[in-house]
Order: structure tokens, then sequence, then C-alpha cells
């Protein structure tokens, strides 16, 4: 059995968690969120503790029993706390702007990229040099980063470019002219 699955989804006390054989749902002050369950993994709740069980020993049960708690602490996690991931941008003349539901990014086209979110996501840039995505699912939260990431990754040369915040961009030696 996996050690992690194992372990109870401790429940915040301001989420509420209902379910049955086929879906959950999970409801706190910042939203609301359902998933499927797999039909070999059961649920069970004691107190404010959610045990995640699966019915069968097979490779996909296995499989599908972290999984599935993991993704529902990450839905009580999204619910009570909410996601967050930041980008940077660095490059002479690079930046963003929010305008409306749109993500406006100057960063060395001929024109700007204009990027439309999704509505379940806050996308914001309190600097031009700086994004920073918020949402309460936390796969639509990376989703919408790494598509905004992706229309200019970070270039080993110069290090021009999108990059997550924190994230080591390794670096190349570039040409030598010899004489």
């Amino acid at each position: 059995m996996s050690r992690l699955a194992k372990t109870p989804v401790d429940l915040p006390k301001n989420v509420k968690i209902s379910f049955d054989k086929i879906k959950v749902n999970v409801e706190g002050p910042k939203g609301k969120l359902s998933m499927a369950i797999p039909s070999d993994v059961v649920l069970e709740q004691k107190d404010n503790k959610l045990f995640v069980n699966r019915i069968a020993d097979s490779k996909q049960a296995r499989s599908n029993h972290g999984t599935t708690k993991r993704l529902i602490e990450n839905m009580c996690a999204g619910v009570s706390l909410g996601h967050k991931r930041d980008l940077e941008i660095q490059g002479v003349g690079f930046r963003a702007a929010v305008q409306g539901t749109k993500l406006v990014l100057n960063i060395g086209f001929s024109h700007p990229v204009e990027y439309e979110f999704p509505k379940d996501v806050k996308v914001t840039s309190a600097k031009p040099t700086e994004i920073s995505v918020e949402g309460v699912d936390k796969s639509l939260v990376g989703l919408v980063a790494a598509k905004i990431r992706g229309f200019k990754p970070p270039e080993p040369y110069k290090g021009k470019g999108i990059r997550y915040s924190g994230e080591v961009v390794r670096r190349k030696q570039g040409k030598q002219v010899t004489k």
C-alpha cells in the first residue's frame, strides 16, 4: 500500500466536503471544486479526516489511490487558501500589462502578444516585469502559468525571456572570437 495515500487528508475547518461513489465536491471560502472518483477508490470520512482506500490491488488501482488522495488535498488547499504561481520577465524592454481579461506581453516580437486567460484564474501584474497567476484549481493555475511562460521561455545565452520566480536557468558560454 502507498505510504503517502495511507495517511488521511486533514480537512480545514472552513472546508465542507461531500462525496458519493462517483464524485467528490469540496467547498470553501475561495470557491467550489468537484472531481470524479475512480471506480477502484473509496472515500471514508471520520471527524475532520478523509481516508482514501482502494478496493483492488491492481497496478491501476494503486496508481489511482495515491493520485486521488493528492488531488483531494490540492482541492482542499485551493478552496481554503488558494494556489499562486509567480513569473518574472527578464530582458530589455520586455513588459507585461493586464487589460481586462487579457494579458498583453511585449517580449521582443514585432507585435504584442495577447493572451486571454480563463475566468477562473486571476492574473495580475504589479510591476511590468512580474506576473502573478492565482486561482482555486492548482492544475489550471499551473497550466495558465506554463502557457504564459511558453510564449518566450528563457534562453540559455543571455537569460532573456519569461521564467518562474526562483527558476535557475543554466547559462551557456557562447562564441569565442580568436585572432
